[in-house]
């Protein structure tokens, strides 16, 4: 399905720009290994977007040739991501509708404006990344059950709300709020305060609620989890991690410290547990 030089390519552009996916990727059944690899890598090249570009616009343009490249898919593509994710999406059959969705949500990352309210930063985390564990669960399945499409949903918003709550900090030293305008408002706070670091410790309620939120959200979808076939649970290994990460939120406040990372040392077991027997609390 894909060459030797598509995979290289991808492997090292995950490995480098989302170890712990890539990681996880090690789990991952060799026969579908490849295929997963693809579409996270296709994922990690857009999230990177903004930090290689000097001004929105430029951004706009990168994303834009990824549409280009999901709405020409009879084209020889050179890039051999392009090539890869193409591969991918014709042999499982995977519709590009969700991954259209993916580079419209991403042209926030872009632009300063914080998410309106809570639906909206769901929404966000659900369009970037919800389809990542759907998707791979499709690999996965190769045509089999999944499992209810709902678990995806939960799945991916707490992952990535816990991602954005845990990287806040570094986020609105460049610029990027990612907390919701209403739920500032309610805490007489204002974005223009989060990104000067003026008000951290005032922001310490408003960290607690999102990431309650996010443990919520992981709770739903373990209470599911029994649903899902036994081959599709690496799909959702990343979701290892996801609770130790919360649970080290509650020690710092990211506006004022890096939160610390789960030891690397632990990561492969968390993963390779999770991916053989589920994830669990």
């Amino acid at each position: 399905m894909l060459d030797a030089h598509q995979l290289n390519e991808c492997e090292t552009l995950l490995q480098s720009h989302d170890p712990d996916r890539w990681l996880a990727c090690r789990f991952i059944p060799a026969r579908h290994r490849a295929a997963v690899v693809a579409l996270y890598a296709f994922n990690a090249d857009v999230v990177r977007i903004r930090s290689v570009v000097s001004e929105p616009l430029a951004g706009e343009m990168r994303l834009q040739y990824w549409r280009d490249v999901l709405n020409q898919p009879r084209q020889d593509h050179a890039n051999p991501l392009a090539a890869a994710l193409w591969a991918v999406l014709d042999r499982y059959h995977l519709p590009t509708a969700p991954l259209l969705a993916l580079l419209d949500a991403r042209v926030d990352d872009l632009y300063d404006a914080p998410p309106a309210d809570v639906t909206a930063l769901e929404l966000y985390c659900g369009e970037t990344c919800s389809v990542l564990f759907r998707y791979a669960s499709l690999v996965l399945a190769d045509g089999s059950g999944t499992g209810p499409a709902s678990l995806s949903g939960t799945a991916g918003v707490a992952y990535a709300l816990t991602g954005l709550v845990r990287a806040s900090g570094w986020l609105a030293s460049e610029g990027r709020v990612v907390f919701p305008l209403d739920r500032l408002d309610a805490y007489g706070l204002t974005a223009d305060q989060i990104r000067a670091g003026t008000h951290a410790g005032e922001a310490g309620e408003l960290i607690r609620e999102l990431s309650g939120l996010a443990m919520q959200r992981l709770r739903e979808t373990l209470d599911g989890f029994s649903a899902i076939p036994a081959p599709i649970r690496p799909a959702y290994a990343p979701l290892a991690l996801v609770k130790p990460w919360l649970e080290r939120l509650q020690a710092v406040n990211p506006l004022l410290e890096l939160p610390s990372d789960v030891p690397q040392w632990q990561k492969p077991f968390r993963l390779w547990r999770a991916a053989v027997r589920g994830v669990s609390f």
